[in-house]
């Protein structure tokens, strides 16, 4: 069988007719026959030489022949090779960029733009759009505020250096006056300045032990929600998810079967975030996986395409989520700008 990483394992007239296949299938969902590339190609080559180029392909594990059709479709590895080798990225148009940054624009915070990065992503590629909330936990501190509300609650206001904040409520159990709350905010913003939340989180201890002891316990409540304060699991856990009637209507999910595969991805949102934490751990700006190539059981018949938005070491993740037989000509450009368009939007 032939492995992805080397283009030249194809000669040029191999390499032609995968693209040919590949791309006709993509716009169609029907199996692709020799006879149709012979008329529809302006090809030189005879029917018969086709059939047996693509029977070439076939034993080499980049195309597939269904029981039902005379036609070809691409495997996941025929995909990847298509994609890796043989794909013409388009460009999006100045015009379709411009409409996608004036939606974004009217984003009122943070959560809205990601929320609405989701909806329009899904509207335009027609599949299912993913996007993550940055994970803060590998941004730097940069100060705390502690805001009295009521006689035994405050709340702790935390900024992150790319202008991001994270708060949380805390009972203290014990009405502290605001005095005393700055002075603890003072002492906190000293000893943490500059260092990231995940530092924070499992040096906070050590940062603090000559403090330990303060008459209210309030640093003694600090340790205690340490994971809470400068961890982001929860934040992990959310993502915007649109497109599901989009990706729905596609040729695949007419199979029953196949309709409830993709209503059961749709529903459980811990296997979205897991694919995307997958996507994270390739450690590149921008992934593709095909088919098989994704590890979660219910995911083998998608793609994902994904890119970073990366907030001066703040990330999260912009993808879509759609059959193997997406356009990926298409969906890679705009993944890729939507990305960078977020980042530059949430620092501004």
């Amino acid at each position: 069988m032939i492995t992805s990483g080397n283009p030249e394992q194809l000669n040029e007239r191999e390499r032609d007719i995968l693209h040919r296949v590949v791309f006709n299938f993509i716009q169609t969902a029907i199996p692709v026959g020799s006879r149709y590339i012979s008329k529809h190609f302006d090809s030189q080559l005879s029917p018969a030489t086709i059939r047996n180029v693509m029977a070439d392909l076939e034993d080499l594990g980049l195309l597939s022949h269904p029981h039902t059709s005379a036609g070809r479709v691409p495997t996941d590895l025929g995909y990847r090779f298509y994609v890796d080798y043989l794909m013409e990225v388009q460009s999006l148009s100045e015009k379709d960029m411009l409409q996608i940054e004036q939606q974004l624009t009217s984003a009122a915070d943070p959560d809205s733009l990601l929320r609405e990065t989701s909806k329009l992503l899904g509207k335009i590629s027609k599949q299912l759009s993913v996007v993550s909330s940055p994970h803060i936990s590998s941004g730097v501190f940069e100060k705390l505020e502690l805001i009295p509300i009521s006689s035994s609650r405050i709340l702790v206001v935390m900024s992150i250096r790319t202008g991001l904040v994270k708060t949380l409520m805390m009972e203290v159990g014990i009405e502290l006056k605001r005095e005393y709350l700055e002075q603890v905010s003072r002492l906190l913003n000293e000893r943490l300045s500059g260092l990231t939340l995940r530092e924070i989180r499992d040096t906070f201890v050590e940062r603090t032990l000559d403090v330990l002891d303060e008459r209210t316990g309030l640093i003694r409540l600090f340790i205690d929600s340490v994971d809470n304060l400068f961890d982001d699991m929860k934040d992990r856990d959310k993502v915007h998810i649109s497109g599901t009637q989009n990706i729905i209507d596609q040729p695949e999910f007419i199979d029953p079967k196949n309709f409830r595969s993709v209503i059961e991805l749709i529903e459980n949102d811990d296997i979205i975030v897991h694919l995307l934490e997958k996507h994270e751990a390739i450690d590149k700006s921008f992934a593709v996986t095909i088919g098989s190539e994704n590890q979660d059981s219910k995911a083998k018949e998608y793609s994902i395409v994904s890119a970073m938005y990366d907030l001066d070491g703040v990330k999260g993740r912009v993808g879509i989520i759609g059959p193997r037989r997406m356009d990926y000509a298409k969906v890679i450009p705009l993944v890729d700008h939507v990305a960078k368009l977020v980042a530059k939007m949430m620092r501004a």
